[in-house]
């Protein structure tokens, strides 16, 4: 693989929640390509964690909406936190994005830039940063057409695809409709346009939108838009995060929303196995292991609870105590599980035990007392 030089800007290393500008001597190109990086703000604070990236096409006026949306919800814990790389294309994005006029397939300088992304950038912000196996694509207008040409490799580079009112090639309704309903493996595809869009471009998305919807692939997450009042641009600031909700709605922690769907859902029956699924499903789609969250432990335990599934409580209570070994949790659950079957003695136990353990949410000292006083009223020591 050829290597490329970087040539660094003017910061150093892996600032902070900020921008760092660098240039990069492609030789597929044969010319110097400016782009941008902004990581996460907690990427020298942990050098085992591993981040999804985000390439933004069109980077010097896409990449600043798709970072701080991507720095937000990765601060709130609604998407992982992600390292998003913009590349710039001012002066350069028609020759970038050239496509040839029988096939329709990039040519000339849209061929090259299309090796410069998969051959070149990618290999080396693998190389040189601590990236998980997820990355999304994004991009507007001729980008956005262009996203779609890696959908058409065997083993497409991209599992996320975001299109921003996209001027689509032609064929390519039928080609992307082939790619995603055939495809062996998930893909997340995000598209969007608003009813003050160009009109042909809009015409054009609104077609591709009413192929898609016809898709039966399990493993394809679409998602669709239509901006009421938005133009080509104003659309942009809408849609991105919509599309960075829909790709991590599995990641994100469960909500009070999702926490009525789980009691509702009649096929829910062994809601421990629900959280222990989740967690695999997210290694699995996002390539990232992360440890349960205490917020996610806690809404499945008042599920269990409320159905009185108290072997499933025993279960969740190792969990707690093996992801979070210092936090009275997996004392606190594992001591309710004991009261709840008429086990008062290994219920004061458990509580004993975890009086001295880190407070987490709720279960604090003072709970914790107030249980164990309870029952030595009720029972005596």
């Amino acid at each position: 693989m050829k290597k490329l030089l970087f040539l660094l800007a003017i910061t150093p290393l892996f600032l902070i929640a900020q921008p760092e500008y660098r240039t990069i001597q492609s030789q597929i190109l044969n010319q110097k390509r400016e782009i941008k990086i902004q990581f996460p703000r907690n990427y020298n604070n942990n050098k085992q964690k591993s981040y999804p990236v985000i390439y933004v096409l069109d980077g010097d006026y896409l990449f600043e909406p798709v970072a701080g949306n991507a720095d937000y919800f990765g601060y709130w814990g609604d998407m992982p936190e992600a390292i998003v790389v913009g590349v710039n294309q001012l002066g350069s994005r028609e020759e970038d994005t050239y496509y040839d006029q029988s096939n329709y397939f990039p040519a000339d300088g849209g061929a090259d830039f299309f090796e410069f992304l998969g051959m070149e950038l990618m290999p080396l912000v693998d190389e040189e940063f601590r990236t998980a196996n997820f990355s999304i694509l994004v991009g507007h207008d001729l980008s956005a057409n262009f996203i779609n040409y890696y959908l058409f490799k065997e083993n497409p580079l991209f599992k996320g695809y975001i299109n921003l009112s996209p001027d689509y090639a032609p064929e390519m309704e039928e080609r992307v409709f082939d790619a995603l309903e055939y495809s062996k493996k998930k893909i997340w595809y995000y598209l969007a346009t608003g009813t003050e869009d160009v009109s042909f471009l809009r015409k054009g998305v609104l077609a591709m939108n009413e192929k898609l919807s016809q898709l039966t692939n399990k493993l394809v997450h679409y998602d669709f838009d239509d901006f009421e009042g938005d133009n080509h641009y104003s659309l942009v600031a809408k849609a991105i995060p919509n599309a960075l909700e829909n790709m991590f709605t599995l990641y994100r922690p469960i909500t009070q929303y999702d926490y009525e769907n789980i009691l509702a859902d009649e096929e829910i029956t062994n809601y421990y196995e629900y959280l222990t699924k989740k967690y695999e499903e997210i290694e699995s789609q996002y390539g990232l292991s992360l440890p349960i969250r205490t917020n996610d432990i806690l809404a499945v335990s008042n599920a269990i609870i409320e159905e009185e599934k108290w072997e499933q409580l025993k279960d969740l209570a190792k969990l707690a105590s093996d992801e979070h070994p210092d936090s009275m949790l997996g004392y606190y659950l594992l001591g309710y599980h004991y009261e709840a079957i008429g086990k008062p003695k290994r219920a004061l136990k458990e509580y004993q035990a975890g009086y001295v353990a880190e407070p987490v949410a709720f279960i604090n000292k003072e709970l914790m007392m107030n249980k164990i006083d309870q029952i030595k009223a009720d029972f005596g020591d």
